[in-house]
């Protein structure tokens, strides 16, 4: 299992195990992480999973693709470190993943 910290927009850290191979919006789902809706059910079409990943875990985490780019542009306060957790799999490499849930989804 891989260790994924979630941070609430008021702070609160919500510690989670998650599966390698599923995606870090699973994880959400799954530990009813508050703020992360997820409406599409991970197909990468509504933005409702975003996220912000910590600095330390920008490169283990990769870069969107180009859908994903597109889709973020429908997010709410889009930034550098922004993504799509349905669009993250989770791999050993991200063992300890810190990410931040917005203060809203779009």
């Amino acid at each position: 299992m891989t260790k994924i910290t979630f941070v609430t927009f008021d702070g609160v850290r919500i510690d989670t195990d998650a599966e390698n191979g599923s995606t870090v919006m699973e994880s959400a789902i799954r530990n009813a992480v508050p703020g992360i809706d997820a409406e599409c059910g991970g197909a990468c079409a509504c933005a409702t999973c975003h996220v912000y990943i910590a600095d330390a875990w920008k490169d283990a985490a990769g870069e969107p693709e180009a859908m994903e780019e597109d889709m973020l542009d429908f997010a709410y306060d889009v930034r550098p470190s922004s993504r799509l957790s349905c669009q993250i799999r989770v791999s050993n490499e991200l063992d300890g993943l810190v990410v931040h849930v917005p203060e809203r989804q779009a």
